[in-house]
């Protein structure tokens, strides 16, 4: 298959976003199926005629507008058609990596240890504490860990809420629903890391090193959080939204 680029020669766009619409065109039209594979990027760069780091770029605009996604070592997919406009965005409160991460969540593991109070997590916190409780959450999709949560909570904090901490549901429940229901609001900074699979890290996140980061502060008291959440979600897989009214 060989696809021809009209007038080349008298473009006025860069060729990259030539290459572009004419892949979303494809896209669009159904010459390349939903969650179908594209061609190997050498040969897709043949049939349009264009350099290996033009195909490159092309494909970089369709994986911003979720239309494509790369996937480490098998190569590009076509991920979907019609972008959900209405999809909530993390400007509301609720977990924000549900919101946030493009595969279904069917699980999550959870474990906790107890550490001592230190600088870092009454930064965090914004307190002291007695000592503070450390939660890490593997989120599952079809068996494989495709994101990663680390959470702090003052021991003081674990009280107020009534958590038994022998009690894993009624941990995982609070965490990852009952806590947005009580707060009256929260703080989310948005960073990029590509720490989630140290060396000791219990499971390996599927979907590569680079990750989109959430810090998210969640407030009950005016003065400081009661939790302290780090969503780690695979770039692949990250699609994070704002949904800004005036």
């Amino acid at each position: 298959m060989e696809f021809k680029i009209a007038n080349m020669e008298e473009r006025k766009k860069p060729l990259y976003i030539t290459v572009y619409d004419e892949l979303y065109k494809l896209i669009m039209n159904g010459t390349f199926m939903l969650d179908s594979k594209l061609p190997a990027e050498p040969e897709l760069a043949k049939m349009f005629g264009v350099s290996r780091m033009t195909l490159r770029q092309s494909l970089s605009l369709l994986q911003d507008d979720g239309l494509v996604k790369r996937v480490h070592g098998k190569g590009n997919f076509i991920t979907k058609i019609a972008i959900n406009n209405e999809k909530i965005g993390i400007e509301k409160i609720g977990n924000p990596l549900y919101k946030s991460h493009t595969k279904q969540i069917d699980d999550v593991e959870m474990s906790f240890r107890i550490d001592l109070d230190s600088e870092y997590t009454q930064q965090v916190l914004c307190r002291k504490s007695a000592a503070v409780v450390a939660f890490e959450r593997w989120y599952k999709s079809a068996g494989e860990v495709v994101a990663y949560a680390f959470t702090n909570i003052a021991i003081e904090a674990v009280a107020e809420l009534n958590l038994d901490l022998q009690d894993n549901d009624q941990l995982l429940e609070m965490l990852e629903t009952r806590i947005y229901k009580l707060a009256n609001r929260s703080t989310i900074d948005i960073k990029r890391s590509a720490s989630v699979n140290s060396s000791s890290q219990k499971h390996k996140v599927d979907g590569g090193e680079d990750c989109d980061l959430l810090l998210e502060s969640i407030f009950i008291h005016e003065d400081y959080p009661l939790v302290y959440n780090k969503f780690y979600i695979p770039k692949e897989y990250s699609c994070i939204k704002v949904n800004a009214v005036k």
